[in-house]
């Protein structure tokens, strides 16, 4: 009613003004137009109206009318209809927040009902007030996380039978694990579901979801009419470690760790604590900083270029390709140092100088061959990368042996990369057992048993006397780590590595933005090695 009227006011002004006839009335009209036509700072009365206007019509149910107070109005009618018709969202009640300059937050609470079930959901979500660029009004900036916040371009609101049925996750003792217990497990729990829930044994129920535009991901349960019939899932995880690992984790904003049993490469604990919800415990790809030197040295051991006891002098500088290398501040030079005192010092410059030593796919090859890794082969039973370590040349030869260069890691990689150091023998992280679907894992020759010893004793006595001794005090005598900090452009502060061992349990952690690597990413570790 309101839009009919409002049309037919502009109609009869339009037609008075045809009457006035030529230039005069020309004129009058663009005058009308110029005076309406705004610029400059948006008022807080614009600000105000405008978000009014589109909630009310939104809780209203007038989909037209909302998404004109939008400036991109066919996307916006196009969702609130999807909204209305295909999520089946009615009795919508929308409480305005307190705005904060131009961002207005509100609390939406909206009713589905499905074969005589209703079920509801309240969330918050906000929009954020902005000038047309043509017309100068003041119009409600559409994205689709205005309807719903975790909602992302070409994702639907649904509401109807699931697309796979539930899963009933349990951890090696048949603990049962949720997200609401554990909240890292989220997006796994997910992933687990989308994977298995179809062959798992269970029929799907109702529910109020996000179907995501990437089939690859599986819908976003908001609310549940029937739960039908979850499917069972054994998974690898320890229900203990796994909530030290999140408790480890809160501590430290955008951090995640990985916690492993070397003896069989099952994956103890998953957690993160990022803003995004992203699991970049399992698909990070990040500069692992001088964690990598585990690689690094067994290359140095493997292709006979020194030994643990043997030379790997510590400069204050080293020049590689015309690129100067430094160490942490504060390092003194140990012209006499070994590789272990390197190894335990995390002495950069001590491997840019055996860099015209290596060939350039030297250190490409140990980490595939045996360490598993860069192949894009593993199959953990949920998505997972499983770390980059190009050919290169130039400067980023030695850069890659300090983990940096373009070397791409994630936690999950590191505690791999642990537990096939202090074992020799490399096993494919899972985190569901073979048995599941009998899918093919990963194989590597992993190391001999000299290589392997070397590297045990070099990051046990890190883990004693080196730079990772404040982080892993109280934690031995069967133990070793290794620390590490990544450079990142534009950051003000380094992205800080840690991985370490403790009899059967291997972890490794990153903490973005984080400093050295035992300053964040080193107490995570340690927390979680108590709890195994």
């Amino acid at each position: 009613m309101r839009n009919r009227a409002r049309t037919a006011t502009i109609g009869s002004i339009f037609v008075t003004l045809l009457a006035a006839g030529g230039y005069g009335a020309y004129n009058l009209l663009s005058s009308i137009t110029e005076s309406t036509t705004r610029s400059g700072p948006l008022s807080s009365s614009e600000i105000a109206d405008t978000s009014e206007a589109f909630l009310a019509a939104w809780e209203n149910g007038q989909a037209e009318e909302a998404s004109a107070y939008t400036d991109y109005a066919s996307t916006a009618r196009s969702m609130l209809d999807n909204y209305y018709d295909d999520a089946r969202l009615t009795e919508v009640d929308i409480r305005p927040g307190t705005p904060e300059g131009a961002t207005v937050p509100f609390t939406v609470k909206a009713t589905a009902s499905y074969r005589g079930t209703r079920r509801s959901i309240t969330y918050q979500s906000k929009l954020t007030v902005v000038r047309g660029k043509t017309t100068g009004k003041a119009l409600v900036s559409w994205k689709p996380s205005v309807l719903h916040p975790e909602l992302k371009a070409g994702d639907t609101l649904v509401t109807g039978r699931a697309a796979t049925p539930a899963i009933e996750a349990v951890d090696r003792n048949d603990i049962v694990l949720t997200r609401d217990k554990y909240p890292s497990l989220g997006p796994v729990l997910t992933s687990l579901r989308d994977r298995y829930g179809a062959t798992a044994g269970g029929t799907p129920g109702t529910e109020i979801a996000i179907r995501h535009s990437n089939a690859d991901i599986p819908d976003t349960t908001l609310a549940v009419f029937s739960k039908g019939k979850p499917g069972k899932i054994r998974t690898t995880l320890s229900a203990g470690m796994q909530a030290a690992a999140e408790k480890a984790v809160a501590d430290y904003s955008e951090s995640s760790v990985v916690a492993l049993q070397p003896s069989t490469g099952e994956v103890l604990a998953v957690a993160n604590h990022r803003k995004d919800g992203f699991n970049a415990a399992f698909l990070g790809k990040l500069a692992p900083g001088s964690t990598m030197k585990i690689v690094s040295a067994a290359t140095l051991i493997d292709n006979g270029i020194t030994t643990a006891a043997g030379p790997a002098p510590c400069p204050a500088t080293a020049t590689w390709q015309s690129q100067t290398f430094h160490n942490l501040t504060g390092m003194q030079p140990q012209e006499s140092a070994t590789l272990s005192d390197s190894f335990s010092r995390s002495c950069n410059t001590a491997f840019v100088k055996y860099a015209d030593e290596v060939s350039d796919d030297s250190l490409t090859k140990e980490a595939e061959q045996r360490f598993g890794l860069g192949q894009d082969n593993w199959k953990t039973g949920i998505e997972s990368f499983d770390g980059s370590i190009p050919v290169s040349g130039g400067p980023d030869t030695a850069a890659n042996m300090l983990g940096q260069g373009q070397v791409q890691m994630s936690p999950l990689n590191m505690a791999s990369v642990t537990a096939t150091a202090i074992t020799g023998v490399f096993r494919q992280p899972v985190i569901v057992p073979h048995s599941l679907d009998d899918r093919e894992l990963a194989t590597a020759k992993g190391l001999s048993s000299s290589t392997s010893a070397q590297l045990r004793s070099m990051m046990q006595r890190t883990a004693a006397s080196g730079t990772a001794a404040k982080a892993m005090a109280g934690l031995g005598p069967d133990y070793g780590a290794k620390t590490g900090s990544a450079e990142v452009d534009g950051q003000a502060k380094s992205n800080s590595w840690f991985t370490g061992y403790r009899g059967d349990t291997a972890v490794a952690a990153m903490t973005q933005q984080g400093g050295h690597g035992g300053e964040a990413a080193g107490p995570i570790v340690a927390t979680v090695l108590r709890a195994g």
